[in-house]
């Protein structure tokens, strides 16, 4: 008779049903290019793409083509602006680390589209709702005011980026791969 310590062979085999109910897909033409895709921050940062544009129509079309391509940076960038805001606010900063766990299994570190009881979501679902759940679960907490703070200050920033970093070469490295980012 061969034992085994410290496995459980009937553990596995009972957990594997509860699991596949939220999978991962194995279909690669579902795969959205960019999906929740951090861009090199020296590319988000080049100081040659930074310019003033002319025109109001100009940066709008900046900031729509900008905030598609660089997506997850902005987001790292408003919920690193919270977690600044929360060092004095010991609780909340645990509150924080533990969603920022979410975020990355949920968002972050996904090369497919998170599939729910046989349910494809789509990564703006998982970011809204993701946003939605990290406001909400830390505005119970006694930081409201530093988060609302850092999360105007987030955007802010994010905005400014955007309005000002030119997209000419987003439009030029993408050569129509990602059918998201509009057209100037």
């Amino acid at each position: 008779m061969t034992t085994i310590y410290g496995t459980n062979p009937t553990a596995a085999n009972d957990l594997a049903p509860k699991l596949e109910y939220i999978t991962r897909t194995n279909n690669q033409h579902h795969v959205r290019p960019g999906l929740a895709t951090r861009r090199p921050w020296k590319q988000m940062l080049d100081l040659r793409s930074f310019h003033f544009p002319r025109k109001i129509a100009s940066v709008i079309t900046r900031i729509k083509t900008n905030v598609v391509y660089f997506q997850t940076n902005y987001t790292i960038v408003v919920l690193f602006s919270v977690f600044l805001s929360l060092i004095w606010k010991p609780f909340a900063l645990l509150i924080l680390l533990a969603l920022i766990g979410a975020w990355l299994f949920l968002y972050f570190l996904r090369d497919e589209p998170l599939t729910v009881f046989d349910r494809e979501i789509d990564h703006r679902v998982v970011l809204i709702v993701m946003s939605v759940l990290t406001l909400s679960v830390l505005f119970l907490t006694d930081a409201k005011l530093n988060i609302a703070v850092a999360v105007v200050v987030g955007v802010v920033v994010v905005l400014l980026h955007a309005a000002v970093r030119k997209t000419e070469e987003i439009n030029q490295n993408e050569d129509e791969t990602s059918p998201l980012l509009p057209q100037v």
